[in-house]
């Protein structure tokens, strides 16, 4: 038999208070609504569900078991319109983010460190790429929201659209006997003929595509830490996103580059014209935390730089 949820309703109302107008009542029938409805479900069941006395209505046991049961599947029900309803409003159900690496280092993680203390119902799923890859999943509906460098997926694909959330400015790592070490800060002309320590690919490429004279002297190393051990031992120097400058070991120092390409856009990915309510919490967070990140450095890039001294 086919059970519609609204006669459960009435069946179990009717079980809690024992009448068919009392039931009607709350659930704003009237009696003889409630009785017709109530002899149809009988019907249906095959099997007489309530027992009728000058007193009211008491379940049968067949009746017992249907309440059990319509118990069980209403609350499944409301669990499951309620559930629906935070995913819509934003405070529960999956997330899928996508970011590229340096992203990973502060920004995204303190974001989603806010959206989870905010609404714990979350489900955060973080897949980390490059930019374009990053930008592609988000138009085809893979991901909800990406990270990613403006620069690479501009003009944005179609069906999503591109917000900016911070600049973020390149430092050059290099050991801290280097010359330079004591620099406020260094050009790209100021390193020519220097040894540079790059991954495949690397944040640096599109930099010294342009640079004149571009680099010689190239060490491909893939692990970020495995860079900075390079740079720190004097093997070369390396391009650092202010966004990993935390990340950076203490016996590495951090220069300001400037000039032409020496700082890259960060922006949100999102789908176009509807991103999801949980997405577009997490890009409120986003600008919070990029805006945080941006007052921080020009605060300290306003301060006299020393040398980052190492332990040796």
């Amino acid at each position: 038999m086919d059970m519609d949820p609204a006669d459960l309703r009435l069946h179990v109302a009717v079980a809690r208070h024992g009448s068919f107008t009392a039931a009607a009542v709350r659930l704003g029938y009237t009696q003889s609504a409630v009785s017709r409805r109530v002899a149809a479900l009988e019907r249906a069941a095959g099997v007489a569900l309530f027992q009728r006395d000058a007193r009211g209505v008491r379940l049968t046991a067949a009746g017992a078991v249907l309440h059990r049961h319509a118990q069980i599947v209403l609350r499944a029900m409301d669990d499951a319109v309620a559930a629906l309803a935070a995913v819509r409003d934003g405070t529960a159900g999956p997330l899928r983010l996508g970011a590229v690496p340096t992203a990973n280092a502060t920004l995204v993680p303190r974001a989603l460190a806010r959206l989870e203390a905010d609404h714990p119902e979350v489900e955060p799923r973080l897949r980390e790429g490059g930019s374009v890859d990053l930008a592609g999943a988000v138009a085809t509906g893979d991901l909800d929201i990406a990270v990613v460098f403006a620069v690479p997926v501009e003009p944005a694909p179609a069906g999503v659209e591109l917000v900016d959330l911070v600049r973020d400015p390149l430092l050059v790592a290099m050991p801290r006997d280097h010359r330079l070490a004591g620099a406020r800060e260094v050009r790209l002309a100021d390193l020519a003929g220097e040894r540079w320590v790059q991954g495949t690919p690397d944040m640096a490429d599109e930099l010294f595509a342009a640079a004149e004279p571009a680099p010689e002297h190239v060490f491909r190393v893939r692990e970020w830490t495995a860079k900075q051990g390079f740079v720190a031992a004097g093997l070369g120097l390396t391009v650092v996103a202010s966004l990993a400058a935390d990340g950076v070991r203490p016996d590495v120092v951090l220069r300001p580059l400037t000039g032409a390409g020496s700082a890259r856009r960060v922006a949100a990915v999102l789908p176009r014209p509807a991103p999801s309510a949980t997405a577009v919490r997490l890009l409120e967070l986003l600008r919070e935390v990029a805006a945080e990140l941006d007052a921080a450095a020009r605060s300290v890039s306003a301060r006299p730089r020393q040398p980052r001294r190492g332990t040796g």
